[in-house]
């Protein structure tokens, strides 16, 4: 019997999709139908492709305030935070497009009688495994670039976004993308690993957990023929040095902490201050403006700066991880606090790893966690902390605030991060840009402007036109002559 499949909103628990979970026989059928069109959609010209993308732009414009209020009543996002989403998925059409003449276009190189040419063959059907932190733009940043590449895709939305991702599968058929090109499939992680189980599947793109990610991995192995394309979590450091303002330093430090409910997987999880004369400074304008953030639901007459966590379990599961700080050697900079109204308005924390054990920093650096959790730690120079920075098997963002281009150099060279900032936000990433992470944050495929790579597989061609040239003269043993 089909399970029944409700996603509810993390600010008052109202039921926002109601259903059932896809079960096996579903999901062999989406399949078969997204392979079924495959052929027929990777022979639409180009042309139509695109307009299909950017019709689909239009109607996230046209809608931006039904969408925007939909991500905020199903996953809790401020209102402002929803709309620089939307805003983003307006964006991701015209910079994939652009990205695909760049990147991916027919190439010819003639010499003679001879041309050599690449061309860019489509995977077929791509499964795409969605997010709740950004339900809209993080899949559509993997669909768009496949459909325009001539893919065709079968969509499972976050359990926990589900609403928004029947919304988006709405909008694509509204600006005219054919029946059977796109499919949703429903549920939880059961349904994700019957639909990566399927013999019909040309790749896997996800976005998630390094757990989810090495699980996935292991699901395929014995595959190589599916494309895997991970888009993983992070235990992301901000080094702080002393040439920059406490203020900024203060700013900088708990935007990249705190942002989305620190429900980014790009969001600083470690600051660390190396020790001068205003090192302490740096640190205590961190803590207070920690302190002074806003803690609300989105809706409130008092504009909020840090909002709910996607739901109670979510919230009880950052404890753990906060005791486990604790059990590792921190102490408390600013205490963990729930807040009365809601069990997943979680206000944001910080715990000093200062006088931790090199084993306990080992401990911190493996650990992932998704909300408003920072920890400090006070290092000796510009060398201790990089590497404590890469004290930990993540590598998805970095960011240097402060110190000299030399010093920013070498802390790109070093820290092993696949997005490295300097004097902005650990959260600072552009859409012209790849975005993806390396260790366990990824796996070689980055995301971003860089996405229509994984999208295609080269074919490379030798070509001697018979029409300008004999047969006779075709003779590849005159090498050995």
């Amino acid at each position: 019997m089909p399970k029944l499949f409700q996603s509810v909103s993390p600010l008052d628990d109202t039921i926002l999709f109601d259903g059932l979970e896809s079960t096996p026989k579903q999901i062999e059928l989406a399949i078969a139908t997204a392979r079924q069109s495959a052929i027929l959609w990777h022979r639409t010209p180009l042309s139509q492709r695109i307009q299909i993308a950017r019709n689909y732009a239009k109607h996230l414009s046209d809608h931006r305030e039904e969408i925007r209020e939909l991500i905020t009543n199903e996953v809790g996002k401020l209102p402002w935070d929803a709309d620089a989403e939307v805003g983003a998925a307006i964006g991701k059409i015209d910079l994939s497009i652009t990205a695909l003449h760049e990147r991916r276009s027919k190439t010819v190189i003639e010499s003679g009688n001879l041309a050599r040419v690449v061309r860019y063959h489509p995977l077929g059907v791509a499964l795409v495994l969605g997010p709740f932190n950004f339900p809209l733009h993080l899949p559509g940043g993997q669909i768009v670039p496949a459909l325009l590449s001539g893919n065709t895709i079968v969509f499972k939305p976050s359990d926990q976004a589900t609403a928004v991702g029947q919304w988006m599968i709405d909008a694509w058929r509204q600006a005219g993308l054919p029946d059977g090109v796109m499919q949703m499939i429903q549920g939880g992680v059961e349904v994700a690993v019957n639909a990566i189980d399927s013999p019909l599947i040309n790749a896997v793109l996800l976005t998630g957990s390094r757990a989810a990610g090495r699980a996935i991995h292991r699901q395929l192995a014995g595959r190589p023929d599916v494309l895997l394309a991970l888009e993983l979590g992070g235990n992301n450091p901000v080094v702080v040095s002393d040439s920059i303002p406490s203020k900024t330093v203060a700013d900088i430090v708990t935007f990249s902490a705190f942002v989305s409910a620190g429900q980014r997987c790009s969001c600083a999880r470690r600051a660390l201050f190396i020790e001068n004369s205003h090192s302490e400074a740096h640190i205590d304008a961190v803590t207070e403006r920690t302190q002074s953030l806003v803690v609300g639901l989105p809706h409130d007459e008092t504009t909020p700066q840090v909002g709910p966590l996607i739901s109670a379990l979510a919230a009880k599961q950052l404890r753990k991880t906060y005791d486990a700080l604790l059990a590792n050697g921190c102490r408390v900079v600013v205490p963990w606090k729930v807040n009365s109204r809601r069990e997943n308005l979680v206000h944001p924390a910080i715990v000093d790893a200062t006088q931790c054990t090199d084993a306990q920093l080992a401990a911190i650096g493996e650990l992932e966690w998704f909300g408003p959790l920072l920890v400090i730690q006070r290092v000796a120079d510009f060398n201790a902390a990089v590497a404590a920075a890469t004290n930990t098997p993540y590598g998805l963002a970095a960011t240097l605030l402060g110190g000299t281009t030399s010093m920013f150099e070498n802390f790109v060279d070093s820290v092993g991060a696949g997005v490295v900032n300097w004097n902005r936000p650990t959260t600072g990433a552009a859409g012209s840009l790849p975005f993806g992470g390396l260790g366990d944050s990824g796996n070689h495929r980055p995301a971003g402007y860089h996405a229509i790579d994984f999208c295609s597989d080269p074919v490379a061609s030798l070509q001697s036109p018979t029409e300008t040239e004999s047969f006779a003269t075709l003779d590849p043993w005159d090498v050995a002559k």
